[in-house]
């Protein structure tokens, strides 16, 4: 593949190319609850027609150098992309990532695969697993690998076939890995869940692995996933014996009155904000005893002092901006939470003039008070400066810290609006420091791609894309330079360590 580097160029935006992108949306919103579709692959990734106009119009911004071009890759000054390995073996949509010592494990709708990233420039595949499951969230903690199913599959074998959620043998849930032989992983355990596992978060102890599941009801089209579902499912997992892996308890998180307990009502009280029917994503930090959670319409801060019982400290609301809380990070000093807002489920074209910086971006909190008095209190939001084509599925996503003391920074993915590295050290004025982007995969429809993850470990970016496969970026910037000193020998972004321990 040839990658075309052009930092210097200018990108101006027009306001005329987010039109399209605008009506697009407002279709997918009509359509139904943004929660009936929270990412990407929970729905058709055929691509969506747009109009003749907004077909043009991204012709015409490309051609003026206003947005890229058709995969033509750009970035700032101090971000260097050193490779990209395509899709092999598995085709599916790429998904989550996870690190371990000089491997990274890279979650795929067919599978996972793993990388040797001994050499940063030039990682080697070691292993690909075939295991199909939407969505293949993915997770490492010492010979253990974690992948998620949250569709309905014939049974639990990685042989399994999609099959209607009525049919009484389906399955979705937790899969459990022995990757003790990176080469050869190891199929050994399967825990049937609520509502299936659309992502999972772990709680590592010596003996045991807590993983918190995180599912939730859309719609009535799953007939086996219905309100009430304000909890999560708790597995325990013996390291010595994963085959005894089992769900240990379901906390309700959002208790109260009415078919939907006490979380986000959403529709008709809130229009266009998702009711709580579970969570999508939780992040621990287990160093304070600390979880935050995005939970469809409410964001939650809780204890995990007990890991087996979470308990709630404090819920927030967005009904004027959020649609769909979808992520959550900790700054080092559990002192903020940044929250993701997945506008349009991840497949929509959100990054235009029309639906503006407060929209589909981030949520940064300040964490006011001590234990369990602790108080969210909103700051500001963030969303990248660039605006994207009306052909682009664009909107915050997954991203991790970069571990600079005495400061909160971090890379986020941005689907095919790229990948953002941004300063929210001041609450109420975070800035966009560096970013790297490819052009649209095409100018005349709406086709889902881009970074679904990006994560800083050990010096470097990785980044998973949905469509174009495993990129490796260097940054060099001294804002951000002291974080090479910084080694970790495992990361799950959703479990955040305590770098300066």
């Amino acid at each position: 593949m040839t990658l075309l580097q052009n930092s210097a160029r200018t990108r101006r935006r027009r306001l005329g190319v987010a039109t399209a992108a605008a009506g697009l949306l407002a279709a997918l919103l009509a359509a139904g609850p943004v929660s009936a579709t929270p990412d990407p692959g929970d729905k058709s990734t055929a691509p969506k027609s747009v109009s003749r106009s907004a077909e043009a119009e991204a012709r015409e911004a490309i051609a003026a150098g206003e947005i890229p071009g058709k995969d033509e890759i750009v970035h700032s000054d101090n971000i260097e992309h050193l490779t990209n390995i395509p899709k092999d073996v598995l085709p599916g949509l790429n998904t989550d990532l996870a690190f371990q010592g000089k491997y990274a494990f890279a979650g795929n709708y067919d599978g996972f695969r793993i990388y040797d990233l001994s050499d940063p420039k030039a990682p080697k595949t070691v292993a690909q697993v075939l295991c199909p499951g939407s969505q293949n969230d993915i997770s490492v903690s010492g010979n253990l690998l974690f992948l998620s199913t949250d569709s309905s599959r014939s049974d639990n074998s990685c042989s399994s076939t999609t099959q209607p959620a009525t049919e009484k043998s389906s399955w979705e849930g937790m899969k459990v890995f022995d990757i003790s032989d990176k080469a050869n992983p190891k199929y050994v355990a399967a825990v049937e869940t609520a509502c299936g596992s659309h992502t999972h978060t772990l709680v590592p102890q010596k003996k045991n692995v807590y993983v918190y599941v995180s599912s939730y009801s859309p719609s009535a089209t799953f007939p086996d996933c219905q309100p009430p579902h304000d909890g999560i499912s708790v597995i325990k997992v013996p390291r010595k014996a994963p085959q005894k892996a089992a769900v240990v308890n379901f906390p309700v998180l959002f208790p109260g009155e009415g078919p939907d307990g006490g979380g986000n009502p959403g529709g008709p009280t809130n229009p266009g904000v998702s009711k709580t029917t579970g969570c999508h994503d939780i992040t621990v930090l287990p160093s304070k005893n600390l979880a935050a959670g995005a939970c469809m319409g409410d964001g939650i801060l809780f204890s995990i002092a007990d890991p087996e019982n979470p308990k709630v400290i404090d819920q927030v609301q967005d009904n004027v901006n959020f649609a769909f809380w979808h992520s959550a990070t900790f700054n080092q000093k559990a002192n903020k939470v940044v929250f993701t807002d997945e506008l349009g489920g991840g497949g929509a074209a959100t990054c235009n003039a029309t639906i503006g910086p407060n929209r589909g971006a981030d949520g940064i909190y300040d964490i006011v008070g001590k234990g369990d008095k602790s108080k969210l209190v909103f700051k500001s939001y963030f969303k990248i400066p660039r605006h994207q084509a009306a052909t682009e599925n664009c909107v915050a996503h997954n991203g991790s810290l970069i571990p600079v003391k005495g400061k909160d920074i971090m890379v986020q993915a941005w689907y095919q609006g790229g990948i953002s590295v941004w300063d929210f050290t001041d609450s109420t004025s975070p800035k966009e420091i560096g970013y790297f982007e490819r052009g649209p995969l095409t100018t005349d429809a709406l086709t889902v791609g881009g970074s679904w993850s990006a994560y800083y470990y050990n010096g470097y970016i990785y980044s998973n894309d949905i469509a174009k496969g495993f990129d490796v970026l260097k940054l060099s910037d001294r804002r951000t330079d002291p974080a090479k000193k910084i080694h970790l020998n495992e990361l799950n972004v959703q479990t955040q360590p305590d770098y300066f321990d």
